[in-house]
């Protein structure tokens, strides 16, 4: 036990200590000048980088542990054995900093841990024992169980540094009239979501001196037509337009009918968003500030939920704050933004030609992921609003809101299946019961379940109701241990599935693209 203990600790810190000092290298930037004061400049700048010296602290512990080591075991046992450390770090870069690793490294990982395994054959120490295979398991289970807990501990770090910027940019000095960027807001519709008249209507009451509205339906009868026709009425000194496209380009309409309101739309400066999005009157001013730098290509924002006292819809909701936008700030600080949220998806028309266009994504199912994935790709920065959006959450039956939770997991499987592996660390509940039923004593169980409940309420409360200051998470707080539990389920489901029902149609899903399924045609007698 106590070898399996002291090798499972250097291994871990050790890796751990170099994938945090690779984040902290790339957060750097690569070395170009050489001279003793650009020397000097760049050693100044890494002692600013918290990951270093992170990097640092587990460094120095895998090293003292190390020494203890060789003080108790012989060498021939000790450097094989470590060896292990070199496969922890391989699976690591992939989880954590998004590496590939083809065939050939995954056999190589494969024979070092076989090499090891040999090792630990050949001449043991007296003093070690086989371990059963209950005992290899145990041991396996209390250390992942740790995955999801240093994750929240990352998402409250990465929720801290974000919105301790954010809330003091919330003051922006406004463009003046003549040189703010005239936008175009883009608004593809279908049916109405709760409060639908106040969500368009807060667009016209933005304070921004020249900007335009295109809302988009596939059909005259939408019943959101009507509630079009009502602000276009009451709104005279807005440009409001209304389109009925009637040509189908793929299978996503929603990219199908941005792809004419592209071309109906006069401004350089694009503003997507999703129809039940509601936003405050400084939205435009705060995107259209973000591309005053030349290096920012797309823009995304937070969201938090309007108060729906519906049980399914709050659950929804508090998920949506404390999950998704938890998970978005951790990929912002550990590698940047690679992707948009539906809540906003804000680029130029340049850019979007750069990437071929909303014609690239027709068939596409996660098309506000793809974009900013597409932009990023090109070498510009996605960059998220200071202030996060209002976003109406549906009054839901638990079957639907399932569905629609499943939809989201199978295309995320489906255009990242690495990142949705990694998922797997991010769900610390069931890791706790898992590793609660094994410990070796009551009073580590109890640690596990407290270090669950603590972390990941701290970081709910950090991202939700300090960051979003988000009022249904603030009251629904408590429904996080239940929304997290069906959404391991629902991750477990999403490898089985590949079958997706979507806006009345049903679609197959391969790497991200949707395929129509055929309504089976009825029996004729």
């Amino acid at each position: 036990m106590r070898t399996a203990s002291i090798l499972l600790f250097v291994v871990v810190t050790g890796t751990g200590g170099e994938i945090c000092l690779t984040h902290a290298m790339k957060l750097l930037g690569e070395v170009h000048d050489f001279r003793p004061r650009a020397i000097v400049s760049f050693v100044l700048r890494a002692l600013c980088v918290g990951w270093l010296w992170f990097a640092v602290l587990l460094m120095t512990a895998s090293f003292f542990s190390f020494l203890v080591m060789l003080a108790w075991f012989p060498v021939s046992f000790v450097i094989p054995a470590t060896s292990l450390a070199y496969v922890a770090g391989a699976i690591g870069a992939k989880i954590f900093l998004g590496e590939q690793l083809n065939g050939t490294r995954w056999a190589g990982i494969a024979l070092i841990c076989v090499g090891v395994g040999m090792a630990w054959v050949d001449d043991l120490p007296a003093s070690l024992h086989y371990p059963s295979a209950i005992e290899i398991v145990r041991w396996a289970i209390l250390a992942l169980a740790l995955g999801p807990l240093f994750y929240y501990l990352i998402g409250i770090y990465s929720a801290w540094r974000f919105f301790r910027v954010a809330h003091c940019a919330s003051e922006q000095t406004p463009f003046a009239k003549d040189s703010a960027p005239a936008i175009s807001v883009l608004k593809p519709i279908r049916g109405l979501d709760p409060g639908a008249y106040e969500n368009f209507a807060s667009f016209c009451h933005q304070n921004y001196p020249k900007f335009e509205i295109l809302f988009a339906v596939n059909d005259a009868n939408d019943p959101a037509v009507p509630v079009v026709q009502k602000l276009i009425a009451e709104f005279p000194e807005r440009r409001i337009q209304l389109v009925v496209v009637a040509e189908r380009l793929g299978a996503n309409v929603k990219v199908s009918n941005l792809c004419r309101l592209v071309r109906e739309a006069r401004h350089d400066l694009l503003v997507i968003t999703d129809s039940d999005v509601r936003v405050e009157p400084g939205y435009l001013q705060s995107v259209a500030t973000m591309f005053r730098d030349p290096r920012v290509g797309g823009v995304t924002a937070l969201y938090r939920g309007q108060d729906n006292m519906q049980f399914v819809a709050a659950m929804d909701c508090v998920g949506s704050s404390a999950a998704f936008c938890g998970a978005a700030l951790v990929a912002r600080e550990l590698e940047g933004l690679k992707f948009m949220m539906g809540s906003t998806m804000a680029t130029t028309k340049e850019r979007l030609a750069e990437i071929g266009g909303f014609e690239a994504m027709v068939d596409l199912h996660s098309d506000d992921y793809e974009l900013g994935r597409r932009i990023a790709a090109r070498g510009h920065r996605i960059e998220l609003l200071p202030e996060p959006v209002w976003m109406a959450f549906p009054s839901l039956t638990l079957g639907a809101y399932l569905r629609h939770e499943l939809r989201w997991a199978i295309g995320i499987r489906n255009i990242r299946p690495g990142g949705h592996f990694g998922m797997l660390f991010t769900h610390g509940l069931p890791w706790a019961i898992a590793a609660a039923c094994v410990a070796p004593s009551a009073l580590v169980a109890s640690a596990y379940l407290a270090a669950y409940l603590v972390l990941r309420f701290a970081m709910a409360w950090t991202v939700g109701a300090w960051g979003l200051n988000d009022p249904v998470l603030r009251r629904r707080i408590w429904l996080l241990p239940l929304r997290d539990l069906l959404s391991f389920f629902v991750w477990l489901a999403s490898f089985a599935i590949n079958r997706i029902e979507w806006r009345g149609s049903t679609f197959t899903l391969e790497k991200g693209r949707m395929i129509p399924i055929a309504p089976r045609a009825g029996r004729t007698s």
